[in-house]
């Protein structure tokens, strides 16, 4: 299976791309005579092999080409005119999983924030249970620097969620490589379009596919792209291991949902804009955060190396009774978990436990519905229910 790559319309190379262009075309196949643009999910457990087990596809928790075309995609998003390899897996944590339990040993110190994925400290418990040190700072003024000294891997989630802080990962890579250090980014808020981690130097960029890179709200995934073929290959290790793959149709799901990814993301980013505009007008509102603001504390450092902001907002009402009033009172958003979909959602994150925010914390994701619409539907809940 060969891939096509992607030119730009003068013909100088991939690079030359835009996002939408790249987002439409990536990880399809050469063009073959009555064969689909795109071919559809493989759904096999083995393959014909006979004689010697050699080439890519031999069983089914190994390889898989509905997931090759995938990776693919994945890759020329992640790091588009730069040789890297992309693993799915059945979700976010999976992915996150395999990344640390394939690069840490017992004895080895890990950098984690401590306002991070909230199924974080299970992670934590379970790496100190394997005699893994694991040592937490907060995301907002790279404070994870502090706390550096001797680590062997810096896990790194800008913008953080829930909180929406930023760290300069520029500053991370350079302070943990300097020492000898791998670098793991979260980019699940921001997704390929928003931040190329890899761009910035580090040596994975893993994300939950669940979210803003297929959009839709009805798949898990998970994947990790990196450049660093003896790491990469414990990290695919792992996976075959504890067989964290994702099905076909679930990586032909998430294949076909990247070609809007521009479309949707473009959108959500200039309607989280809006709410973030029309909520810092309320005296009802504190706390608000949205890295696309100016006035963020985490604009600056944000704007540096982010392509586009996110489709998350941030806010506290006064209690968890007003929010969870306002949230009632919503009909265009949905009070549901997770985030990234075309979809708006919202929800109070304090209700799950485990995140350190007020009671009356908002995590807003903002989806593709019309802007006016959307801000009109926030506004009038919020009057509704002072």
């Amino acid at each position: 299976m060969t891939e096509r790559g992607i030119q730009g319309s003068a013909g100088d190379g991939r690079g030359a791309a835009g996002d939408g262009t790249r987002a439409v075309r990536a990880g399809l196949p050469e063009p073959v005579k009555h064969e689909p643009t795109l071919p559809g999910p493989v759904f096999a457990a083995h393959f014909h092999l006979s004689g010697e087990p050699t080439g890519p596809y031999t069983y089914g928790r190994d390889e898989n080409p509905t997931w090759t075309l995938l990776e693919r995609a994945i890759g020329e998003l992640e790091a588009p005119d730069t040789e890297v390899e992309t693993l799915a897996f059945a979700s976010g944590m999976a992915a996150i999983s395999a990344v640390l339990f394939s690069q840490l040993r017992s004895g080895d110190v890990v950098v984690m924030p401590n306002d991070g994925y909230q199924a974080l400290p299970l992670a934590h418990e379970q790496l100190r249970a394997y005699g893994v040190e694991v040592r937490t700072a907060p995301t907002g003024g790279d404070a994870q620097l502090d706390v550096l000294e001797g680590a062997k891997l810096l896990w790194i989630e800008t913008p953080s969620n829930p909180g929406l802080d930023v760290c300069d990962v520029r500053r991370l890579v350079a302070a943990a490589h300097a020492q000898g250090a791998k670098v793991a980014v979260d980019n699940t808020l921001a997704t390929p379009l928003g931040q190329r981690p890899l761009e910035l130097g580090a040596d994975f960029s893993v994300a939950s596919g669940t979210k803003g890179l297929t959009g839709h709200g009805d798949l898990l995934l998970g994947y990790v792209t990196g450049r660093d073929a003896e790491a990469m290959a414990g990290v695919r290790r792992w996976r075959k291991i504890v067989g964290a793959i994702p099905g076909p149709m679930e990586a032909w799901l998430a294949h076909r949902s990247l070609a809007t990814l521009q479309l949707r993301l473009d959108r959500q980013v200039e309607n989280a804009l809006a709410i973030a505009e029309a909520l810092r007008t309320r005296a009802d509102v504190t706390g608000l955060r949205y890295p696309g603001l100016p006035e963020d504390p985490s604009h600056k450092v944000a704007a540096q190396q982010m392509r586009r902001f996110g489709s998350v907002v941030c806010f506290t009402l006064a209690s968890r009774e007003r929010a969870e009033r306002f949230l009632a009172a919503l009909h265009l958003v949905e009070d549901a978990t997770s985030f990234g979909g075309v979809r708006s959602t919202a929800e109070r994150r304090a209700r799950w436990g485990g995140d350190a925010v007020p009671e009356g914390f908002i995590r807003f994701s903002v989806g593709a519905e019309d802007p006016e619409d959307l801000v009109a539907d926030v506004l009038r809940a919020l009057d509704e229910t002072v």
